[in-house]
């Protein structure tokens, strides 16, 4: 199985390796496999597509651990997708036990306990963060508690080969990302043995993502395809704490920002203005502003991220 990434393995002190997880993944705890309280590990983060991403190495772990006290002090906001790339780990959440080989994937409930073990073998890894609140609302329970994803199933390969291409570069469009959603879903679906209901906000999101680059498409015409007044669609969107409006607008800065990093770093001005007119922006200094508070950086710092 080829490697999806190269993280790097420095030693620090357990405690140091423990604060640099909590700022990307939230609180756990390390057990070193060696008395001298240092561990071999780093954490980087990448955002691939839709989604933000660590990249975690360990060396010489004997488990990482997030334990209840942790959970109250640090609620999580996210499911991780735990994609094993190199070594193995057993990963242990409510009830269930996995081994991870290469390859192995498992999607991890944040707000319930979970506990890795590495038996002091390097390992390495890849987490993909997907937003609790979004999840649960596309697709239900079905991720509640942890699930073990089976490479026996052959949407098992189909998401592997999406994760992969989403990781080889700034190419990755946010359309990846929604390929990825509907290959978790469909595969949520036949491991229940039952499609997952379709919620009203579910199918406006999925609007969204299709139309959101029309810059004629607002909210008044989302609701209208749904057949449901504007203030009704903005009480479903009160469950992920924006409004139809803003999940319009960051779904245009999302697509804008992609684009921009792809392209080359001395890309003209002119190729800025054609991207966020494609992306749905008609306004250029409304998306100046809008993208500098975003991301932190303007469109043309965003084309020498990469």
């Amino acid at each position: 199985m080829q490697s999806l990434v190269a993280p790097v393995h420095i030693p620090v002190p357990v405690e140091v390796l423990e604060a640099e997880i909590r700022k990307v993944c939230g609180a756990f705890s390390l057990e070193p496999a060696l008395s001298s309280g240092i561990v071999a590990g780093d954490v980087a983060t990448r955002r691939i597509g839709l989604f933000e991403t660590a990249i975690v190495g360990l060396d010489a772990s004997k488990h990482v651990e997030r334990g209840t006290k942790a959970i109250r002090q640090d609620p999580g906001e996210h499911f991780f997708l735990l994609i094993q790339d190199a070594g193995h780990c057993r990963v242990e959440q409510n009830g269930q036990v996995a081994h991870l080989d290469p390859g192995d994937m498992f999607l991890v409930d944040s707000v319930r306990p979970s506990r890795f073990s590495y038996g002091g073998i390097r390992s390495s890894q890849v987490s993909i963060h997907l937003p609790r609140e979004e999840m649960v609302h596309r697709f239900g329970d079905a991720f509640v508690g942890g699930i073990s994803i089976s490479r026996s199933d052959p949407l098992w390969l189909a998401m592997r080969a999406v994760v992969t291409k989403m990781l080889d570069g700034p190419a990755a469009q946010p359309q990846l990302g929604e390929a990825f959603l509907c290959l978790m879903g469909a595969y949520l679906q036949s491991a229940r043995g039952t499609a997952a209901p379709e919620t009203l906000l579910s199918r406006a999101l999925a609007l969204i993502d299709r139309y959101g680059a029309d810059p004629a498409f607002g909210p008044r015409e989302l609701a209208g395809r749904l057949n449901v007044s504007e203030r009704m669609l903005q009480r479903h969107f009160q469950a992920l704490g924006e409004t139809p409006g803003h999940r319009l607008l960051n779904r245009r800065l999302e697509i804008a920002h992609s684009r921009l990093c792809a392209r080359a770093a001395d890309m003209a001005g002119d190729g800025i203005a054609a991207i966020a007119y494609d992306a749905g922006f008609n306004d250029l200094s409304y998306f100046y502003r809008e993208f500098r508070k975003k991301y932190g950086m303007t469109p043309g710092a965003a084309t020498r991220c990469h």
